[in-house]
């Protein structure tokens, strides 16, 4: 079975890659499901958001018990998959029981569907991702990553017409930041493929032939018109309507309808260097020696917004 994990800074195209796969006859998917941020926690820290701090683990989390979230999390898990017969299934209290029994049930459903591989895709496990690697060390990770200027207008764009993403500029900028500084400490490493948003728009199907590669999957096995699974609940996530065809499509600049001049420079000026990340990743496809910011290897630590021991 592959698993096969899709992330990358929210609003920045993981939806229509998860979609794209999902009209693929060996892939199994299903909606966002946020085990790994529910048992783990911590997430504005790690994402590195001003004046938030750690969340200590107390001391049955450092014994291996569960974080109360993470065990609610697997039981809705349970019955989104299982229906009624989930009631007879009870939660592990450990976390390393609970992520087993979440891989578990995506391996049985994707088994049960006939399929040899699933996705699982929720953007903010881009931040566990040394979580992930040590539960799943055979898991595939697919990078999605779009200009930081585009996910801030788009996440200003849903806060306008939906009232959802929380935050303005400054913070959104920290976070685009935050994940530009991980997909570059990935790149080159084995496991780690990286989709750029305007190239997906722009080739699709070359774009689409490497991503199967990676994945092992064959690229011509009658792909679905459309994206027949369940991938989101759209009264509930109404934003994701243009992107669960998992047909790309060239979006608007937003940028140029929401900002003006002044806001523009400022988020430019603000904004890790777009070019320079795909400048890195080209440097890693080609077999170029990593810089420090693209070291591979990291540790759980490594991996925390801030230096320190690491919170869970």
């Amino acid at each position: 079975m592959r698993r096969i994990f899709v992330f990358g800074c929210p609003r920045s195209g993981t939806t229509i890659v998860q979609a794209m796969l999902a009209r693929h006859p060996d892939v199994f998917t299903l909606p966002e499901t946020a085990f790994f941020e529910h048992l783990f926690s911590n997430l504005r820290w790690r994402w590195g958001d001003r004046n938030v701090r750690a969340r200590a683990r107390r001391l049955r989390h450092r014994l291996g018990f569960a974080r109360s979230s993470g065990r609610r999390a697997l039981r809705q898990i349970q019955r989104s998959l299982l229906g009624p017969s989930a009631r007879d299934r009870s939660v592990p209290w450990r976390t390393r029981a609970c992520t087993e029994r979440f891989v578990a049930l995506l391996d049985d459903m994707a088994e049960r569907a006939g399929r040899s591989a699933w996705v699982e895709k929720t953007p903010n496990h881009l931040l566990y991702i040394p979580e992930i690697e040590a539960a799943l060390p055979d898991a595939r990770f697919v990078h999605v990553i779009r200009r930081g200027i585009d996910v801030v207008a788009s996440v200003f764009d849903a806060n306008l017409r939906f009232g959802e993403f929380d935050g303005g500029p400054a913070l959104w900028a920290g976070r685009w930041n935050r994940a530009a500084q991980i997909h570059r400490r990935q790149m080159g490493r084995p496991r780690h493929h990286f989709v750029f948003l305007e190239d997906l728009i722009a080739d699709s199907e070359g774009e689409w032939l490497r991503l199967c590669r990676f994945l092992d999957i064959p690229p011509d096995s009658g792909l679905t018109d459309t994206c027949s699974q369940t991938i989101a609940d759209l009264e509930k996530e109404p934003w994701k309507h243009a992107a669960v065809a998992g047909v790309p499509t060239r979006s608007e600049h937003k940028a140029d309808e929401l900002f003006g001049p002044r806001m523009q420079r400022w988020l430019h000026g603000q904004l890790s260097s777009y070019d320079e990340l795909r400048h890195a990743h080209a440097a890693a496809r080609a077999g170029a020696p990593a810089s420090r910011d693209g070291a591979t290897g990291r540790t759980a630590r490594d991996a925390s917004p801030r230096s320190g021991r690491q919170a869970r």
